[in-house]
């Protein structure tokens, strides 16, 4: 028996039973739950850790997720980069073949260029030595000719006469010389000198040693060169005696004369192999010349001529200029009284701007009816009447 407050219950019955059977039930129940909660919690707790590294393996899977997704995008901008790398390396290609195109076709057409005009300067270079060798050609006979010139002493006397007549006609006025000048013995000079008193007319006369001069150069021993020397000596020293006794003569021309060399070679060589000859015209008063030397010697004889014409015209001279002071004394006059018209001109010209200005004022005047500026500019003066009158 079971006593429950007032009521007692026994074990026997059927509700009773069953309410200690359900109680039993619910108690073992509520054990199995407390055990249960009591595994969980051990469960639980043992599987914490393993939890923490599922959530750790989680996160790491998380991680690599996301490193791959990263990856995949940093592959993305490598393989655009790449792309735009590429890109623009075929561009650079493409303008760097295309400026090695362009400078290789200027290369090529300055190279034409330069060719043809190389070819043309070549032909024009080619023509040029085409005709200087025609030149050389005509030269060349034109050197034979002079040798069949100079070979013969009357052509060779007249080429020396035609190198002198050139340079006199070019280093004196036309009236200052006589080309072939006979004088009173009966000798013809090559050319007269009109120079005056003194040293008066001086001759010159045109002379040529070529034979020995050649053979002084054709001269290869001792003994030629001797001989050749000798023949030198003997041709010029009989030039100067010809010279000296044919054209200077006492009162008629100057006491000494020019021995004109057409070669500056031959003039050289005497002076500086033969100075003895070169004495010997000195004191023979004949003065051996050259084509450059005469020329100077000619320009000296000129500025002779123009001191003596210029003394012979002093008188004249003086006579202009005395001519000329009148009328620049003349002019000055004239100046002044043309000063003094312009002076009084000037003057005349203000006073007719002054009454123009007084005219234009009283035109204006009457052009405006303005009467009273008419009026007379001091009033009369009034006269008062007596008283008484």
């Amino acid at each position: 028996m079971i006593q429950i407050g007032d009521q007692s219950y026994a074990f026997d019955d059927p509700a009773v039973l069953a309410v200690v059977i359900g109680a039993g039930v619910v108690l073992l129940i509520l054990l199995l739950l407390i055990l249960a909660l009591r595994a969980a919690n051990r469960s639980a707790r043992l599987a914490e850790p393993l939890a923490y590294q599922v959530g750790q393996l989680g996160q790491r899977v998380q991680g690599l997720s996301d490193g791959q997704h990263q990856l995949a995008g940093g592959l993305n901008h490598v393989s655009e980069a790449q792309a735009a790398a590429q890109s623009h390396l075929l561009q650079l290609m493409e303008k760097r073949l295309a400026q090695v195109s362009h400078a290789m076709t200027e290369n090529l057409q300055g190279t034409s260029r330069r060719t043809a005009q190389s070819l043309g300067e070549l032909q024009q270079r080619l023509q040029a030595i085409d005709k200087a060798q025609d030149n050389i050609t005509k030269l060349s006979g034109d050197v034979l000719s002079l040798q069949d010139i100079l070979s013969n002493k009357q052509t060779r006397g007249a080429f020396g006469e035609i190198q002198l007549t050139d340079i006199v006609t070019k280093a004196l006025p036309s009236d200052s010389y006589t080309l072939q000048a006979t004088l009173s013995n009966g000798r013809r000079a090559d050319c007269l000198i009109h120079l005056p008193n003194p040293p008066g007319p001086i001759c010159i006369d045109s002379k040529f040693p070529l034979e020995a001069y050649e053979a002084l150069r054709r001269a290869t021993t001792d003994g030629e060169l001797a001989e050749a020397a000798r023949g030198m000596r003997t041709a010029v020293r009989k030039h100067i005696k010809d010279i000296s006794e044919k054209y200077i003569i006492e009162g008629e021309t100057a006491d000494g004369a020019l021995m004109f060399l057409p070669s500056e070679a031959v003039y050289a060589e005497l002076h500086a192999n033969f100075p003895e000859v070169v004495r010997d015209g000195f004191a023979a008063r004949v003065w051996i010349v050259s084509p450059t030397t005469c020329m100077a010697t000619l320009n000296t004889m000129r500025a002779i001529l123009k001191d003596a014409r210029m003394r012979d015209q002093a008188g004249a001279i003086r006579r202009e200029l005395g001519l000329l002071f009148a009328d620049v004394d003349r002019l000055g006059a004239r100046v002044e009284n043309l000063d003094r018209h312009f002076s009084q001109a000037s003057k005349d010209v203000a006073e007719i701007k002054i009454s123009a200005d007084k005219a234009g004022r009283r035109a204006r005047r009457l052009d405006n009816f303005d009467f009273e500026e008419l009026a007379p500019e001091t009033e009369p003066a009034i006269v008062p009447l007596a008283k008484g009158s």
